[in-house]
């Protein structure tokens, strides 16, 4: 890899339910917009990666011409919650190996037709055949890492708060409305000890990142940029029997070369967008993407040191909790908020001085895997 890889224009529509639309309809206003936001004709754009899972066939190409964009490789990819973030990584490689100069990335989801509940699963995988549903992965997760770690109810309700704090500055955010702790225990129960607002919601929504190599964006001349430190997509390793249901080694691994990549500690980082779809996985990811030890992550819930005016802010988009997680739109959602930070575009909820961003995001629960993908990336102020 060699071409320094640059994200010079995001845009993305608020998360939220479009029961009458389609996804060509969810992710045309977003792609139009950014677009213009990099000053680009469709003549400069060498290649489009779309990020989905439910979307069906030729689901990017079925946008694209809608704008009579065409001709160039246009390529769907599916990483479950992972799609978008994986549709970037693809587009990452494609300029740094000097394939392309400019791509252009879509990530699209549209939940509501599945008139709501849980997320579908492979009906092909043996704990799905036995009943297994997120919700419930989750809570066992949680239920384990309180039994190990001492953490309480109040502490996963802790991560609900701050994410409805955070969303409720977010224009783009699907729940805007602030709670309290008491508000999250009484709520409905889903899981136990999951309760409503500990879990991230059905919804749809769009949006869009347009990358470039460093030699276009001096050609465009591009004002607002962040350049790609680093992009890394590992895959699940299957093990079976007893894994350590509070240690998700999928995401230790993918941090630990995306540091080394981008020559950065967790310390050195300003925001970071992590996939928090239950309250319990924000906690974990503390640890694992390395801002604390094993064990200890609801201290820095506690102490405030992962909101506005801590160490690092999590999730300040409100996060997959408050934010919305249509699942193939949610990691290109985590780059645009990394672009709006690093710009000081991101108004309200703007992180004072921020230089370094990273987005986490892992795609699917199958068996013997821990997850089946996780794509991080790290992202510099320029």
């Amino acid at each position: 890899m060699s071409e320094n890889v640059y994200v010079i224009s995001a845009a993305m529509i608020p998360f939220g339910k479009y029961r009458s639309s389609s996804y060509v309809g969810l992710a045309l206003p977003p792609l139009v917009d950014a677009l213009k936001g990099a000053g680009i004709d469709k003549s400069d754009v060498g290649a489009v990666y779309v990020g989905h899972s439910y979307g069906g066939m030729m689901t990017g190409q079925r946008i694209c011409k809608e704008i009579g964009l065409g001709t160039i490789p246009t390529v769907n990819v599916d990483n479950a919650c992972s799609s978008g973030a994986t549709a970037v990584h693809e587009a990452w490689r494609a300029i740094a190996e000097g394939v392309v100069d400019v791509a252009v990335v879509i990530g699209v989801e549209k939940l509501t037709q599945f008139g709501g509940g849980m997320l579908p699963l492979s009906p092909e995988d043996r704990e799905v055949k036995q009943g297994i549903v997120m919700p419930a992965v989750y809570a066992m997760r949680a239920n384990r890492y309180m039994h190990d770690f001492g953490a309480t109810a109040e502490d996963l309700a802790l991560v609900s708060v701050k994410a409805r704090k955070h969303a409720a500055l977010n224009p783009f955010a699907q729940y805007r409305t602030e709670v309290t702790v008491e508000e999250v225990l009484a709520a409905r129960p889903i899981a136990d000890p999951l309760t409503l607002p500990m879990c991230c919601p059905t919804g749809d929504g769009a949006a869009v990142v347009v990358l470039a190599s460093e030699r276009a964006r001096a050609r465009l001349g591009a004002t607002r940029s962040m350049r790609i430190a680093a992009s890394v997509l590992h895959s699940g390793f299957v093990a079976e029997g007893f894994r350590d249901m509070t240690k998700p080694e999928i995401t230790y691994e993918s941090a630990r070369d995306a540091y080394a990549m981008a020559g950065i500690e967790a310390k050195d980082l300003d925001m970071i967008e992590c996939h928090d779809a239950f309250s319990i996985a924000e906690i974990v990811y503390y640890e694992a993407l390395g801002l604390t030890e094993h064990g200890t992550g609801v201290g820095l819930l506690r102490d405030g040191r992962t909101t506005f005016g801590g160490d690092v802010v999590v999730n300040p988009s409100g996060g997959l909790l408050s934010r919305g997680h249509p699942v193939g739109a949610s990691g290109t959602a985590q780059i645009a908020e990394a672009f709006w930070q690093l710009t000081g575009t991101a108004g309200d909820r703007q992180i004072d001085d921020a230089r370094w961003a990273l987005t986490h995001v892992t795609g699917g629960g199958t068996a013997g895997l821990d997850h089946g993908a996780c794509t991080i990336h790290v992202f510099e102020a320029v």
